[in-house]
């Protein structure tokens, strides 16, 4: 059997890449044929592959190393839990200190009243988490009509069967028989495509309105929640109007449903505040956490719950869990990031620093001839691609041009994201401004060869 490691050549790792390994959100034969691209290490913003070319990493992994790469004081934390504690389960009546600490430190840090953790695996594990939770509150209540959980297309809330369905991708729900009943979707607050001659303002607000309609229509009756990301992440880095969600808020206020912020993305200083829900003065009865939570070191997430929830459903038995819920080592590794973050002032680094170089840098590519909005908020930024700005106009083609745009981002060694044409980026949270320097010259030089690639193929055409 040969040993396989990092000094086996490129085409051998990609061979026995395509003989065995199934990927995510990938079209496994075309991805054979052309090879993965094989990353081996990692330091700060920047990633190195197999052929030793060295890529700034825009997207911090998933949307997840906050604290950058290379954290030995991570590796360290995971290694010391791992003699003292490698495994142990929170069930039966049983705890250990990792836990404890961990849900006690979220405690203290999110805002207001959510003062309780139900701790998982992933993001998609607690909005799971999340579905059934909003539904045995109703019942528990004495209210088991209220079962409805309302979200909004284009949303990303998770890959399983219910974390899918509360999301809103048209083609995650065309396999394996979602949604699941019980979840509906509303418009996304996506001015810039959708908004057509409303101002911003006038827009949030109707979008915002769709909410209050629908639940009109289902019945206050029927609805127990609404789920939302602050700012939609894998839908595109959809920053909402400002008018958005304080009508949002009003109206889960005024029809007793539940207010979920789905912070998987936005939560531990992405946007400059601990929790997005922060910059946008959202009150949530429950905040879904993961990504950063260890800075993608160990997987972990959780839902942090209200006083007034948490008691409701503490009443009697909550028959839910996971074998991984409230890991040992991942809470370890959680504290030690979230230390990471506190002491070394990371958070205050986005908002004072790094997010106001950001915003001034990402929107000068706005004068770009394909762009047609550049937008961020905190260290989440997109760009609209259109063969039209005047018109707001999508491509003909649609997607042809993000693809391209990611490709030749690749290609100049910057990973950057596209979500159909439009292009997104979430770099870890300790960029410095002459790594966001370095970035929006990378980021420029794609955008001008995807121009020219765009000419060249006959592809610059506006929708009809």
């Amino acid at each position: 059997m040969t040993a396989v490691s990092d000094n086996l050549p490129t085409a051998a790792l990609q061979r026995l890449d395509a003989a065995h390994h199934m990927h995510p959100f990938t079209a496994g034969a075309e991805l054979a044929a052309r090879g993965a691209r094989v990353i081996t290490r990692a330091d700060g913003v920047w990633l190195t592959d197999s052929e030793g070319n060295r890529i700034l990493d825009g997207m911090a992994g998933l949307w997840c190393v906050n604290v950058g790469y290379g954290r030995e004081e991570l590796a360290e934390a995971a290694a010391r839990q791992m003699r003292a504690l490698p495994y142990y389960n929170t069930f039966f009546q049983t705890t250990h200190v990792p836990a404890i600490a961990l849900a006690a430190k979220l405690a203290e840090l999110a805002p207001d009243d959510l003062n309780h953790v139900f701790f998982a695996g992933s993001g998609s594990e607690a909005n799971e988490t999340n579905i059934r939770m909003a539904r045995h509150y109703w019942a528990r209540k004495g209210k088991p009509g209220k079962q409805i959980i309302i979200s909004r297309r284009n949303a990303y809330h998770g890959s399983s069967m219910g974390s899918a369905s509360l999301g809103g991708m048209a083609g995650m729900h065309a396999q394996g028989g979602l949604p699941i009943p019980g979840i509906v979707h509303i418009d996304q607050p996506n001015w810039w495509a959708e908004g057509g001659e409303m101002s911003p303002e006038e827009f949030g607000r109707a979008r915002a309105r769709q909410l209050e309609e629908t639940i009109a229509a289902l019945g206050e009756d029927r609805v127990a929640a609404f789920i939302a990301e602050p700012v939609q992440g894998a839908g595109g880095v959809i920053i909402p109007p400002e008018s958005y969600w304080p009508e949002i808020q009003r109206i889960c206020d005024a029809h007793d449903i539940l207010l979920i912020a789905d912070e998987v993305i936005c939560g531990f200083g992405r946007t400059g505040e601990w929790f997005a829900s922060q910059s946008y003065r959202i009150r949530p009865h429950i905040v879904t956490v993961a990504k950063g939570l260890a800075s993608g070191y160990q997987p972990i997430g959780g839902s942090i719950v209200c006083d007034a929830v948490a008691e409701v459903i503490g009443g009697g038995e909550f028959n839910h869990g996971y074998t991984y819920s409230g890991h040992p080592v991942a809470c370890a590794v959680a504290l030690e990031n979230l230390r990471l973050l506190e002491e070394e002032r990371v958070v205050e680094h986005v908002r004072d620093t790094a997010a106001p170089h950001l915003a001034r840098a990402w929107a000068g590519l706005a004068d770009h001839p394909l762009v047609g909005e550049a937008v961020s908020r905190g260290l989440l930024a997109s760009l609209a691609l259109t063969p039209d700005k005047g018109a707001r106009a999508p491509f003909a083609e649609p997607g042809a041009a993000g693809l391209i745009c990611r490709e030749r981002a690749f290609a100049n060694n910057l990973v950057m994201r596209h979500v159909g044409d439009r292009m997104v980026i979430a770099p870890p949270l300790v960029i410095t401004p002459a790594e966001i320097d370095e970035l929006i010259a990378r980021a420029r030089a794609a955008l001008d060869e995807t121009h020219a690639a765009l000419d060249a193929r006959g592809l610059m055409g506006a929708a009809a």
